[in-house]
């Protein structure tokens, strides 16, 4: 029984990203994730405009007139979700925990490859593989799928981006659309991250909450890594403190960045104190522009 509370979210989060997908990126996803190739659809007579080099000389000489061959693209994709849900992704002080941030943006990614007849699926991960929905098309399926994510109460606390990466190339065959969404608070998959990004079509989403790179001065503050259970106290009031904190959340940061510019990986950065609506419509413009 699903409780009465969480199929209102869930609807709220339909509405809302339903209308993002049509009013916002309705022709975006269609336009920068191409099928897998074309097919051959028919035969018809030339036109002026055509390009001549689709004439089908062997058909034009039979009828004594020039003919064209024209193909269609074979627009069905295959859209996975690898979404991060260790004990991080609990952690929010903004509008939204980071793991309700990855189940709306999820639902956004989902309605978009439904609406042009994608087939999506989920991958949920800690420090394993805890959820595997297979690729499917239709409303009832990424309805699922959003369920999946808010009602997911993981057995592993840590992270394994390598893991999930590694179980990813097992299942999925044929070249798909990949996005990854994390705060990437882990190490050692850059690797299986390259080997992905040869063979898919990867995104990566890095999930950000503003707590992480600046610390307001409060006073004293207990601070337990959630994937670890490390305890530390700090004086927020040190202004020192807060800078190096601040200086370090923005160094690994800008290290992240730069690592998936070297492996030439898209990255959307999103936090939770901000609109994802806007660093996606960015990353749909330049990536228009490269095809």
């Amino acid at each position: 029984m699903i409780p009465r509370e969480l199929i209102r979210q869930i609807r709220r989060i339909e509405i809302r990203t339903n209308r993002m997908v049509n009013d916002v990126l309705a022709g975006e996803y269609h336009s920068v994730f191409k099928g897998q190739g074309v097919e051959f659809e028919e035969v018809r007579e030339y036109q002026h405009g055509d390009d001549i080099r689709t004439i089908d000389w062997n058909v034009t000489a039979r009828m004594g007139g020039p003919f064209v061959k024209r193909y269609r693209e074979e627009r069905e994709l295959t859209v996975m979700l690898l979404v991060d849900a260790s004990s991080s992704s609990i952690f929010g002080t903004a509008e939204k925990m980071k793991g309700e941030l990855a189940a709306e943006l999820s639902a956004v990614l989902a309605f978009s490859a439904i609406k042009n007849n994608d087939r999506v699926g989920l991958i949920v991960f800690t420090d394993d593989v805890e959820i595997f929905i297979p690729p499917k098309k239709g409303k009832k399926h990424v309805l699922r799928l959003i369920r999946e994510l808010l009602m997911f109460e993981p057995t592993g606390g840590s992270t394994d981006i390598k893991a999930a990466l590694d179980f990813m190339a097992k299942i999925l065959t044929r070249k798909s659309v990949v996005f990854l969404m994390s705060d990437f608070m882990n190490a050692g998959y850059e690797e299986s991250l390259r080997i992905a990004n040869k063979k898919h079509d990867l995104i990566t989403i890095s999930i950000t909450d503003p707590r992480e790179v600046e610390m307001p001065p409060i006073g004293f503050l207990e601070l337990e890594d959630a994937e670890t259970g490390e305890i530390i106290v700090i004086d927020t009031y040190d202004s020192s403190i807060r800078k190096r904190f601040s200086e370090n959340a923005q160094s690994d940061i800008d290290q992240l960045v730069k690592n998936f510019k070297r492996m030439q990986i898209d990255h959307v950065p999103v936090r939770t104190d901000r609109p994802y609506i806007d660093p996606l419509i960015r990353f749909f413009e330049q990536r228009a522009k490269r095809y």
